[in-house]
């Protein structure tokens, strides 16, 4: 039998993994929403065998079961957020090896931006309170069941008092935000 072309992971985009721990965070959360094809909250190796087909990313099916049967946790029936967070930093020392500290501020404009999609959901240029409050909820924080709190928070960096946060709002707040190393 012949051998099947499989993609070079190792080549990966390096933007795969942003150097914000916060936003690498809600990056990862949408990538496990989407995994998490009947929204259950878990990730089996069925499910996320068939995302990588999906994305043209083939993997041997024995060595991808052992590896995410590495991460679930006894009596789970597969990776839950936290788990799929530990097998991706895994897979990201592996693939991408050790993060380095020092990141050039073309690479850090570029995070931003791939942030600020996470949170505009509709891809208007805009963060609303509503597309805030949506990926706060995913995220389980209280904030995301609060709309005045979500309100406050779009209020706290709103400049230009629209309602809504832009990007050059949205990048002033993530340069302020200090979040400690995991």
């Amino acid at each position: 039998m012949g051998h099947e072309a499989k993609p070079n992971l190792s080549r990966a985009s390096p933007s795969f993994r942003l150097r914000n721990p916060s936003l690498n965070t809600l990056r990862l959360r949408r990538i496990f929403d989407v995994f998490d094809s009947n929204g259950d909250g878990v990730i089996t190796p069925r499910e996320l065998s068939r995302a990588l087909h999906q994305l043209g990313l083939e993997a041997d099916p024995s060595e991808l079961d052992s590896t995410v049967r590495s991460h679930i946790r006894p009596g789970k029936p597969g990776l839950e957020f936290e788990d799929f967070v530990s097998l991706h930093r895994s897979l990201g020392d592996s693939l991408f090896g050790a993060e380095s500290g020092s990141e050039s501020e073309s690479e850090s404009e570029s995070d931003m931006k791939e942030a600020f999609k996470v949170f505009d959901e509709d891809g208007d240029g805009f963060i609303s309170a509503v597309e805030l409050q949506m990926v706060l909820g995913k995220l389980g924080l209280q904030e995301g069941k609060e709309m005045d709190s979500v309100r406050q928070m779009i209020c706290s960096v709103d400049r230009d008092r629209d309602g809504r946060v832009d990007f050059g709002e949205f990048k002033e707040m993530m340069q302020r935000v200090s979040v400690p190393s995991a």
